[in-house]
């Protein structure tokens, strides 16, 4: 029963109407106009009749009739027109007088010579109407009688249909054909219909940006896609709920995990600044950077993790302004121009003043993104003890190049930690409608940040 009640069953119901519809719209009028018929007109007959049959009938029945009277004459002439109400019948006595007539349209003479009899038997034999001549009785005493009836009345009852309904057959088939049309039309209107209407359902979005349920109104093979659509809209809902209650306990947990962890890295940090204090051998004090170092780097790890999770959450204050950026990176490359040359790093710095030195961009956050940087060179490219700072003008933008001698970073370091200092990178630099690029290798590392101008935008 469930095949019933599919498309499919529907559409192959529909192809074998289409097939047969003619066929079938043809015998189905015809067969209601043979009905109208039969009710109509009494000389029409399902079945065709012959031509054979009826002069065997007309000569049996003449035969039959010893003593012919006007009477019995004219109560044969009605049994014959009961039968068939068109035919015409009369009869002509041994002497050629014409007596009894019934339904006779031509003028026939009062006194019928042999000439005329004669002559009137030529015309009538093969003709139309057709016409039978028998004599009364076994001899010719009593004269003959005639009997002439249409020739369409021999026709097959199709034939007689289309002769006097014809127009309305013609009708009857194309309205038929129209009405399949019409009710294929709407059947595929129907599904179209019910696919857009799950289309827009799919397209339309609810505050939490996840589709809505729609109303499943059949169970057919549509109403099924839409009881599957309706599914997957309650597991999405589901897996969005876990996902927004795992987000928070993953904040809230870094959160918490970034603040503890800060209480006892000040403790350390203030116990490594007293014991700096006290008379310590030359491995001691070698042991105090190496934990001075570390200190630095877990706790520039916890502000990126902290940063990570605000950018992520959209929750990272973001201020854009216009400022001087070749004067502020200069100032920023003074606070780190110590840190690289007690390393003993190779500095080369070259910033030379952009066409317009304005930028519009979030002096922390473009702090931030060379802070990453340069912590990132410091534990990845310390073995090259070189960094460069340049600058770049072309026609299409103007960028920073921040160049290292390490040994890139698809080589194991003992630091760790860099990955999500990059992230936060990427997620700043495109925040603030920039662009950049980084390519590694084993002879080093080289960075661009790059301000596109507006119209090379509009032309990619």
């Amino acid at each position: 029963m469930k095949f019933f009640r599919s498309l499919l069953a529907k559409y192959m119901l529909i192809i074998v109407l289409a097939i047969s519809i003619v066929q079938i719209s043809y015998l189905g009028v015809a067969t209601f106009m043979l009905g109208i018929s039969k009710t109509g007109s009494g000389d029409f007959s399902s079945e065709a009749l012959l031509e054979s049959d009826i002069e065997e009938q007309w000569h049996t029945q003449a035969k039959s009739i010893k003593n012919a009277s006007e009477a019995t004459i004219e109560q044969l002439f009605q049994k014959w027109q009961t039968q068939y109400p068109t035919a015409s019948m009369f009869w002509v006595s041994e002497k050629g007088n014409l007596l009894t007539t019934m339904n006779v349209q031509d003028e026939l003479p009062k006194i019928w010579t042999p000439a005329f009899t004669t002559k009137f038997i030529k015309e009538r034999y093969g003709s139309d109407p057709f016409t039978v001549i028998a004599f009364l009785g076994d001899d010719v005493s009593n004269g003959f009688i005639v009997l002439e009836i249409s020739r369409d009345v021999f026709k097959p009852p199709l034939i007689k249909i289309y002769d006097n309904y014809g127009s309305f057959l013609f009708f009857g088939v194309v309205a038929v054909i129209l009405f399949f049309i019409a009710v294929s039309f709407l059947f595929f209107k129907g599904i179209r219909k019910r696919l857009l209407h799950l289309q827009e359902a799919m397209e339309i979005r609810d505050v939490d940006g996840l589709p809505i349920e729609i109303q499943v109104k059949k169970r057919d093979e549509i109403g099924q896609l839409e009881h599957s659509f309706n599914r997957m809209v309650c597991e999405l809902r589901d897996s969005k709920q876990r996902q927004q209650k795992e987000e928070q306990l993953r904040r809230e947990l870094i959160a918490n995990l970034s603040h503890d962890l800060r209480t006892p890295l000040t403790k350390v940090r203030a116990q490594s600044y007293t014991i700096s204090k006290e008379a310590l051998s030359e491995e001691g004090i070698q042991a105090l950077k190496a934990m001075e170092a570390s200190i630095v780097n877990i706790d520039a790890l916890i502000e990126n993790l902290m940063s990570y999770t605000l950018l992520m959450a959209s929750k990272y204050k973001f201020e854009p302004k216009n400022i001087n950026v070749i004067r502020f990176v200069r100032e920023h490359l003074t606070t780190w121009y110590p840190v690289f040359e007690r390393e003993g790093f190779t500095i080369d710095i070259e910033l030379q003043a952009f066409e317009s030195n304005e930028w519009s961009v979030d002096p922390l956050w473009l702090g931030r993104i060379f802070d990453n940087i340069f912590q990132n060179v410091l534990r990845h490219a310390y073995s090259g003890k070189y960094i460069s700072v340049k600058t770049k003008s072309t026609d299409s933008y103007k960028a920073f190049i921040i160049e290292d001698h390490g040994q890139g970073m698809k080589n194991e370091s003992n630091a760790k930690g860099a990955g999500i200092g990059l992230s936060i990178v990427d997620i700043m630099v495109k925040g603030m409608d920039l662009e950049w690029e980084i390519t590694s290798s084993q002879s080093g590392t080289k960075i661009i940040i790059k301000n596109v101008m507006q119209s090379a935008k509009l032309g990619k």
